[in-house]
């Protein structure tokens, strides 16, 4: 299993460039199903996620050609009906695809969804969804089956929200019959992004990037090609970086403006940053001052920041109180942070006190998630000491080749491939 190695303590500069949002790269495979015709989708990130999902839909018989920071996607012929089991347990996000082969073939076959498993992850949501536009579900033993002669328009309120429900029912309602509505529908910048182009190929979607979304069913949706937006989490995570190991660090390719909740966080804590189109230039900070935290569905404070957050929270002066409304497991990678010499205090699955600053030191620790494992990363440039970071696995699922670009940076990690 490979692991990182990293010695921390370096001050880090230069430059770092964003990759295409992965949870956009996603859903952008998924909706290239709805089409016979050639998608190109570019600032492509090619991370385990995203190679997951293309094994996926090419078991399927899509033809798919990759290239450089792009891929081509061309569903032509969905030649079966079931989605690979193993492929299918490894990636949660795998339901994505249900909704497109069920607009385009009717029937889908496919096993739980596995992946990253932070808390509880339902997929009811997306079954009862399925099911109000009139598709079958049979359970059969650990898959299930959705089946449907065809699909029609129907009324769809999220009881919570959810970012992939919102997008899965968004890819289902294009090809089906009259008009869906989605009320209390998530808000991220990947959906507006997402049903922009998909108007382009002939979708009739408005109110996108709003709490309500309306399709109206077409018949046909063509072909054409789509530029991802940029990470936005991956944004945020080295916005961190720079302010817990900088030196001053620039931040290329990225968008202020979808991080908006860090930033004011981050300047509230006495982080120094500028921002410039397309660009973010973060200094290091020795002096923050602690702040508090309650993650929210966008324009909140996203969840999948919280993690190098709370690791920003353990060297600011005094308390603060990070609260993840969203996830209850979120918060356990805490206790990894503890083991490297962090003073944070488990005050329920919710919700942490984080005492500091902290001297860290290195220690050998596993990667529990793709969020808390990215974090520990960032915990082992600054501690003191070597730190070795095993289960890497899950950080590779979302940061494309993340040593090598640190690496630029100055940082001194390497990636060590072990056989034992």
């Amino acid at each position: 299993m490979s692991y990182f190695e990293i010695v921390g303590g370096k001050k880090l500069n230069g430059e770092i460039e964003v990759k295409g949002a992965k949870n956009a790269a996603l859903k952008a495979v998924a909706a290239a199903l709805l089409s016979k015709e050639k998608w190109t989708i570019t600032n492509f990130p090619f991370i385990e996620d995203t190679n997951r999902i293309l094994e996926m839909v090419e078991d399927l018989g899509v033809k798919v050609v990759r290239g450089d920071n792009q891929v081509e996607i061309e569903a032509r012929f969905i030649k079966k009906n079931s989605l690979d089991k193993k492929l299918t347990q490894k990636l949660r996000a795998s339901i994505i695809l249900a909704g497109p082969m069920l607009a385009r073939t009717g029937k889908v076959e496919m096993y739980h969804p596995g992946g990253c498993v932070i808390g509880k992850r339902p997929i009811d949501m997306f079954l009862d969804g399925f099911q109000k536009m009139g598709a079958k579900f049979r359970q059969r033993e650990d898959e299930f089956v959705l089946s449907a002669r065809k699909l029609s328009g129907t009324n769809i309120f999220f009881p919570k929200i959810s970012v992939t429900g919102t997008e899965t029912m968004m890819m289902t309602a294009v090809l089906a019959e009259g008009e869906t509505i989605l009320e209390n529908a998530a808000m991220e910048p990947e959906i507006p992004m997402l049903a922009e182009f998909l108007n382009k190929c002939g979708a009739k979607i408005s109110g996108a990037g709003t709490s309500t979304i309306k399709i109206i069913g077409v018949k046909k949706i063509r072909g054409g090609k789509i530029e991802l937006i940029p990470d936005r989490i991956e944004t945020g995570t080295f916005a961190i970086l720079g302010a817990l190991a900088g030196g001053r660090i620039k931040i290329k390719r990225c968008n202020p403006d979808h991080v908006r909740s860090l930033l004011v966080k981050m300047e509230k804590a006495g982080v120094k940053f500028e921002e410039r189109e397309n660009e973010l230039i973060v200094w290091g900070t020795k002096k923050m001052i602690s702040v508090d935290i309650s993650t929210h569905e966008y324009p909140g404070f996203a969840t999948d920041l919280q993690p190098p957050f709370t690791l920003l929270m353990t060297q600011a002066k005094g308390t603060s109180l990070v609260h993840d409304s969203i996830f209850d497991g979120r918060l356990m990678f805490t206790e990894a942070l503890n083991l490297m010499g962090a003073n944070v205090t488990m005050n329920d699955p919710h919700r942490v006190t984080v005492n500091g600053p902290a001297k860290l030191h290195g220690r050998k620790i596993a990667s529990p998630d793709l969020r808390a494992g990215i974090t520990l990363v960032l915990a082992g440039l600054i501690a003191e000491g070597k730190t070795r970071i095993e289960n890497i696995y899950q950080i590779d699922r979302g940061y494309e080749k993340i040593e090598e670009r640190l690496q630029k940076l100055g940082a001194d990690i390497k990636r060590i491939n072990s056989k034992s």
